[in-house]
């Protein structure tokens, strides 16, 4: 019960996060605003996301999900209430930003309630499905809301989306408890500790991989979900918005199931997490190649292909939580998850500014003008985002491999079971063997 009225929340921000996405033409035409200020409410929001991250997750280690996760729903319904009722962009901006002060609040808190509730042996797995239950937040922004829009108008649809914050908050203070642990110490820091603990969770070199890891796999799906895919499948590949829509919902679906195939080989193979990480953006990459490259646009069963790699990015980025709780002890989940999410988010809003920017210039027009040929070169962001992410995560896992073979201290954080040890760690046993007791 505890964790699904917590993920019930996170349901809930992922249809506000997401739902710019759907609302994006509409958005620019009640505006009046150019495809760089319609990036601008995206790109601020998860700008303000990423930035507080790590405060965010500071205050957990110290405060707890519960009460982070109730200022997170009220602080999002305000917003949703103010932006239906936005005429300007100045408005609108202003009401994404609170959007994304709210959002900042609730994955890292629900996340920190499964690694308290659940066994480790099992976190991997709760993990992915918090994770899959969370996109029915996006399924909801992407075939109701874009309904809701045409048949009820903004105002009324975002303040029914507000609305729901009232109940999920009362469930909150009803079912949510923060620990199973009698003892409350064990799982609260004093706030003076709360920098110590930001300070050693960003000093495990683990902590940093899993970063990298969500920055590398995740921001390509939520480029895609949150801004960018509906306009690119309506205006650069000439699909209906009806079709566009069902895309967008088809992410969703095979998000939900890849999820349990990322946590059932994050199990079985600890060892090489960052290998399955970039084994999953190679097929990204590739599969962006082939339709970018496309001589006309890409027919419907390769956008199919498309939108179902892009979308295993979001199940491959928890992998990177899956190393921050292996590296790092319940009084410093929350700084720990915190840092791990600034990665993916900051590639996310980086990169929904970049295409934004290159759309403007080859498309001066505004949205009614965008083509293929724009979207095209907008979309080759990516590229530069997806090298960076890849060179650190190739530097950082070695570094935290034979970390973990050469301090006693690290040899609880692997589990047990039958998995194979990587040639790398294999050959460094090897040369320290004679010098370890």
């Amino acid at each position: 019960m505890v964790w699904a009225s917590a993920i019930s929340v996170y349901v809930l921000a992922v249809f506000h996060r997401t739902s710019l996405g759907v609302a994006g033409v509409v958005a620019a035409q009640r505006f009046h605003i150019s495809s760089a200020q319609l990036a601008t409410f995206t790109m601020v929001q998860l700008l303000v996301y990423a930035a507080m991250q790590v405060p965010v997750g500071a205050l957990l280690d110290r405060f707890g999900s519960r009460a982070l996760l109730i200022t997170g729903v009220v602080t999002m319904s305000l917003a949703q209430f103010s932006f239906a009722f936005a005429d300007t962009f100045a408005a609108g901006l202003l009401a994404r930003i609170f959007v994304g002060m709210g959002d900042a609040m609730t994955f890292v808190s629900v996340l920190r309630i499964v690694m308290l509730w659940f066994p480790p042996a099992r976190t991997p797995m709760v993990t992915q499905i918090t994770g899959i239950i969370g996109q029915l937040g996006a399924v909801v922004a992407a075939v109701p809301l874009s309904a809701a829009l045409h048949a009820f108008g903004w105002k009324t649809s975002f303040l029914a989306a507000a609305s729901a914050g009232v109940v999920l908050g009362a469930v909150l203070l009803v079912v949510v408890k923060d620990s199973p642990y009698v003892d409350q110490a064990r799982t609260q820091i004093k706030v003076r500790a709360v920098g110590r603990a930001v300070r050693h969770a960003w000093n495990e070199p683990g902590t940093r991989l899993g970063l990298w890891c969500h920055f590398t796999s995740q921001f390509a799906s939520t480029v895609f979900a949150l801004m960018w895919g509906f306009p690119f499948l309506v205006k650069g590949e000439g699909l209906s918005a009806t079709t566009a829509s069902l895309l967008l919902s088809l992410m969703v679906v095979a998000a939900i199931a890849a999820s349990p195939v990322f946590g059932a080989l994050v199990t079985r193979f600890p060892y090489s997490r960052s290998s399955l990480v970039l084994v999953q953006v190679a097929l990204m990459v590739l599969t962006w190649t082939v339709v970018l490259l496309w001589p006309t646009r890409a027919p419907l069963w390769m956008l199919i292909v498309l939108v179902v790699i892009t979308a295993i990015g979001g199940p491959g980025s928890m992998v990177g939580f899956d190393l921050a709780r292996t590296f790092n002890p319940p009084t410093r989940l929350g700084s720990a998850t915190g840092i791990v999410n600034v990665g993916g988010f900051t590639a996310s809003f980086s990169s929904v500014v970049l295409i934004g920017v290159v759309l403007d210039h080859l498309s001066p027009g505004g949205p009614d003008s965008y083509d293929l040929h724009a979207f095209r070169w907008a979309f080759c962001v990516q590229y530069v985002v997806w090298a960076i992410g890849i060179i650190q995560i190739l530097r950082l896992r070695r570094k935290t491999r034979v970390l973990v073979h050469r301090q006693d201290d690290y040899a609880h954080l692997i589990p047990a079971g039958p998995h194979r040890v990587p040639r790398a760690v294999r050959r460094d046993r090897e040369r320290t063997s004679d010098a370890r007791p």
